[in-house]
């Protein structure tokens, strides 16, 4: 896996660069915003791990000249800057994924790790994802950055709330077992307790109950989304 990864602090950018090239991934580290749309040019990279507080261009501006020119990486912001507005801000500038610091390692890595497997799967021979938005009720689903909206704004939604709602509208109307999105909310994470995933359908049924979509549970089967007067 080639990584591109745009950190202005030279301690954490060594840091990570370190850790990930130990975690078998080909890291390549640049800590400026116009230096990072060069690099991600040549590079060629599966996933970016882009700052939002960089010299030159700061990381929505990298991130938003990157998609203009046609580059579909798939993009994790790192940043500080934890506020919603931010996330949405980010997602709308065309990120796929968002993690504030601090933040733990493992979730980084398995965060990376879930982004590039999405990624491929929308590109393996025979498959084919013609619509670039999917919709069900009042929702609407980017494929493209996986950002998920309602009655056209961006759904304010936590990272596995937001996982678990892309992996319910790839199958809209559609059962899918807990077990499938369980990988989905937590790739990689053996150490989470499999009913870790009931305490997000909770969250994120709490969050859709404005929408006009309600997220169903079906006993021995798992979740579907069902739309709602």
């Amino acid at each position: 896996m080639k990584l591109l990864l745009v950190e202005d602090d030279p301690a954490m950018q060594a840091a990570l660069q370190r850790s990930l090239s130990r975690r078998g991934m080909d890291v390549a580290a640049c800590g400026d915003g116009r230096q990072a749309l060069q690099r991600w040019a040549g590079f060629r990279p599966d996933v970016v791990v882009l700052d939002l507080t960089l010299p030159g261009l700061d990381g929505l501006q990298v991130l938003q000249q990157a998609r203009a020119s046609g580059q579909t990486t798939p993009v994790l912001i790192l940043t500080a800057r934890g506020t919603v507005g931010d996330r949405i801000l980010g997602l709308n500038s065309g990120a796929d994924d968002y993690l504030p610091k601090p933040f733990d390692l493992d979730e980084l890595e398995a965060r990376v790790r879930a982004l590039v497997r999405r990624s491929a799967a929308r590109t393996e021979p025979g498959t084919t994802d013609a619509a670039p938005m999917v919709t069900f009720g009042q929702l609407r689903l980017d494929r493209g950055s996986g950002a998920i909206y309602w009655r056209d704004e961006v759904l304010e939604l936590a990272p596995r709330e937001l996982a678990l709602l892309q992996a319910l509208m790839a199958r809209p109307g559609l059962a899918v077992a807990k077990e499938r999105l369980f990988e989905q909310v937590f790739p990689g994470e053996d150490a989470v307790q499999y009913e870790a995933i009931e305490v997000v359908a909770y969250r994120l049924r709490k969050k859709l109950a404005h929408t006009g979509v309600a997220l169903v549970t079906l006993r021995g089967l798992g979740y579907l989304l069902k739309a709602v007067a």
